[in-house]
Parts: structure tokens; sequence; C-alpha cells
């Protein structure tokens, strides 16, 4: 049995909503950390993705980042976008999952369940940076190694290092911050080669813990405006992906009807995923 925050998680269930043809999983960060335990007993490297409306989005347009997205093996909500498409197609409040954020609780929780981290991403320096800061804010925490990738193709050789080098230092958690859908395509592609529980890919969260790129006020964070604020910070990079918002909801929209009449007519479509 393990245990975080003085609860049990002999059995773990949560709910997975299919939203804009996309099945999310609304858990917690200590349930993410005790599948993440569970993971580390089997012989298969699973795939945590933090899907955003830009994402699901993608997932129509690039066969590649929909099947990472899809074969996932926890799905999360992140972006306010999907909270507000669980809330209009009738499935009440929802808690949202950034990556930010979950990188930060899987840093303090994960010294309860000895996780040992790897960061590969970001510039030259950021990977460091941010292993150094997050080992200052939590003690103790287990950081395997670090890594900051060459902005080039890089050769077989090079890929075959690195692979290599990350399994040597034997990591349960391996974060990739490459950004979407750089960072998803490459956990698919090098899933079969990595020996670790999970691969989680989380963007921006390598330059916001590294103090590259200031990462938002709490009160923006607390309501869901974090695009506000990255959109103001880079307004050439951010715009084009914000367009996927509306794109987003009008497609939640269109399914309205449908699951509404489901829910009148018979039972809500939740899956219950269990973890014993």
């Amino acid at each position: 049995m393990s245990t975080a925050e003085g609860q049990n998680f002999d059995q773990i269930a949560f709910d997975r909503i299919s939203i804009g043809g996309i099945a999310f999983d609304f858990t917690t960060a200590e349930e993410v950390a005790a599948v993440i335990d569970r993971w580390r007993h089997s012989t298969t490297t699973n795939l945590v993705t933090l899907t955003n409306p830009h994402s699901v989005m993608l997932c129509g347009r690039d066969d590649e980042m929909n099947e990472a997205t899809r074969s996932a093996g926890l799905t999360l909500p992140d972006g306010v976008g999907i909270t507000l498409g669980a809330a209009l197609l009738g499935y009440g409040k929802r808690q949202r999952m950034t990556g930010p954020a979950l990188m930060l609780e899987l840093c303090d929780i994960g010294r309860e369940f000895g996780f040992r981290h790897f960061f590969y991403g970001g510039q030259e320096g950021v990977a460091d940076r941010l292993a150094e800061r997050l080992s200052q804010e939590f003690p103790g925490l287990d950081v395997a190694g670090t890594y900051c990738p060459p902005f080039r193709q890089l050769s077989e050789q090079e890929d075959d290092d690195i692979v290599e080098m990350i399994n040597q230092s034997q990591p349960d958690v391996l974060w990739v911050g490459l950004g979407a859908p750089k960072q998803e395509k490459w956990m698919l592609a090098h899933r079969d080669r990595l020996s670790c529980a999970a691969v989680a890919g989380v963007g921006a969260a390598f330059d916001f813990h590294s103090g590259n790129v200031a990462w938002a006020p709490s009160f923006v964070r607390k309501f869901g405006l974090e695009w506000i604020h990255r959109l103001a910070l880079n307004p050439r990079r951010m715009w084009r992906r914000n367009l996927d918002s509306p794109l987003f909801l009008g497609r939640v929209a269109l399914d309205m009807p449908r699951c509404w009449a489901g829910r009148i007519f018979s039972r809500p479509r939740i899956e219950k995923r269990q973890f014993s």
C-alpha cells in the first residue's frame, strides 16, 4: 500500500469523460502519483498528456498527436476550456490540471513515493536550472538527470545515446518540455524504448519553474486566465493557437444536443476508471 498526505490508495477511482472527441481523466495530483506508483511495478512505459483545447484541435489535424493523446495512460484536462466544455455538456463543475501545477504537485508528493525525476527539454541550461530550483523548493527531491536537446534534427546515433542515458539514470517520471505537438510526438516515438513508469509532456512548465519565463500570478491562474498572460508575453506565438479555443467550443456546442438527450433518456456517459 502507498500513501500520500495520509490518504489510502489501495483503490483509485475517477471519472473519464469524452469532450470534443477526446476522453479526459478527471482526477487529482495525489491520485496521479498513486497511479504512477502502480505503473512502476509494470513492464510498460505510460504517457501522461496534459491536453487543452488547442491540443484537442491538433488531434484532428495531426495523426501522431492524435495517437499519442488517445493511447496515453492518462489524459488530463489542461485548460479552462476543457472544464467549460464539461459544464456545457452537463457534467457539472470539474477541476482542471495544468502541466506546471502537476509538476509541482508530483515533485512534492513524489518524495513520499520515492519517485526519481528526469527533466528533458527546454533551451540550453533550462533543465539544469529547473532541477536546481525544484530541489530547493522540495528538499529530498530525487533528480535522476537533466538534458536539453539541441534545436535541430538529431542523428540516429545521438537519439540512441540520449535514450540510453535516460534509461541508465533509472527515472520513474520523465518530464518532457518541448511544446505541443513536438513533445507528444517525441513521447509516442520513444515510449517503447524508454524504461520508466511515466512520460509526461508539460510544455511551458520548464520555462516557468526554471525562472526563464514569468509564470502567471496566482490570482490569474485561479480564474483560468493564464492564456491572457501568455498572449501578452508572446503574442506572435500564442495568437494562432488561441484561435483554436472558439473552434473547440464550437465543436462542444455541436455535441450538446446529443449529450443532453442521452442524459435525459439514459444514464450519463461517464466511464469509471479504477486502479487497484
